[in-house]
C-alpha cells in the first residue's frame, strides 16, 4: 500500500529536484498587520526560510508582491488624478503623510521587513505627488526642496521634524488610517480599485476594510484578498499530516 504521507521518497532523486523548484499557492494569509513577524516566524519553522514565499494572484496570475504593488500604486494614481481639489490641498497645506507611525515618513521602498507591519498608502500618495509636481499640467503641484522642516501632525497637535515629501509645500503633517484619521479620505479602504478585473471576493471572511470605504471594492480588499502563500513542493510534503493546515493557523 503506497504511504501517502512520504511518497516522495519512493522516486528517483531527479524527481524530487524537479519538484523542488515547483511552487504552489496553499492557502490565503489575509491581513496580518502587527503579525507580519509571527507568520513569518511560523511559515519558516513550517517550510524553512527559502521553502515559502508570498505572492498575489493578479488577473488569473500567480505574481510577486513588486508586480502586485504597482496595481495598488495605479489605483492611488487613478483616484488622485480624478480628484484635484483633493491633490491640491495636499500640496497646499501637507508637508508629508503616514500611517501608522510618524517614521513611516522616512521609508520609500514598498518593501519593509524592517517594519512591524507594512504601510503602503502613504508611499503611494508620496510616490503620485511627487510626479505631479514635475508635470506642467498640474499646476497645483509644483517641485520643492529637500530637507527636514517642522511639521504639524493635525491629528495630535504635535510637532515633528521630519523630511518634506516632494510637491508638498505646506506645514501639516497627515495620518492616512482609520476613519477617525485626518487623512481618511486617502485610506486603501476608500480608494477603489482601479480596474474590476481586480476585484476577488472570499465568503465567510470579513476583515477590516469589507466595513470601511467601499469595502471588497477597493484596493486593499485587492491587496489582501489576492495575497497568497505559495510553497515549494517538495516541503509542502514533507510536512506530512500538517498538509492539512498549511498555513500552520489551527483552521482559524
Amino acid at each position: 500500500m503506497v504511504d501517502r504521507s512520504n511518497w516522495l521518497a519512493s522516486l528517483p532523486r531527479s524527481a524530487a529536484a524537479a519538484l523542488a523548484q515547483v511552487w504552489i499557492p496553499v492557502g490565503l494569509p489575509g491581513f496580518s498587520g502587527r503579525e507580519k513577524a509571527d507568520r513569518r516566524a511560523r511559515l519558516d519553522a513550517r517550510y524553512g526560510p527559502d521553502g515559502w514565499r508570498l505572492a498575489h494572484l493578479v488577473r488569473g496570475r500567480v505574481v510577486s508582491p513588486a508586480e502586485a504593488i504597482r496595481e495598488y500604486e495605479e489605483a492611488y494614481r487613478v483616484f488622485l488624478h480624478v480628484r484635484r481639489p483633493l491633490v491640491a490641498f495636499l500640496a497646499e497645506h501637507c508637508g508629508n503623510v503616514y500611517d501608522e507611525s510618524v517614521e513611516n515618513v522616512l521609508d520609500e521602498s514598498y518593501e519593509q521587513p524592517h517594519t512591524a507591519s507594512n504601510h503602503y498608502q502613504d508611499i503611494a500618495v508620496r510616490r503620485v505627488i511627487g510626479e505631479l509636481a514635475d508635470d506642467p499640467a498640474w499646476p497645483e503641484v509644483g517641485p520643492t526642496e529637500a530637507g527636514e522642516v517642522e511639521l504639524l501632525d493635525l491629528g495630535t497637535g504635535r510637532r515633528h521634524r521630519v523630511p518634506r515629501a516632494y510637491g508638498f509645500r505646506g506645514d501639516a503633517l497627515l495620518q492616512i488610517r482609520e476613519p477617525d484619521s485626518t487623512g481618511f479620505m486617502l485610506s486603501p479602504a476608500v480608494v477603489p480599485v482601479h480596474d474590476p478585473a481586480l476585484i476577488t471576493t472570499l465568503p465567510g471572511r470579513q476583515e477590516w476594510y469589507h466595513l470601511e470605504g467601499c469595502g471588497h471594492l477597493s484596493v486593499e480588499a485587492f491587496w489582501q484578498m489576492s495575497k497568497v502563500v505559495e510553497v515549494r513542493y517538495d516541503r509542502f510534503l514533507a510536512v506530512g499530516e500538517a498538509r492539512a493546515d498549511p498555513l500552520g493557523s489551527g483552521g482559524d
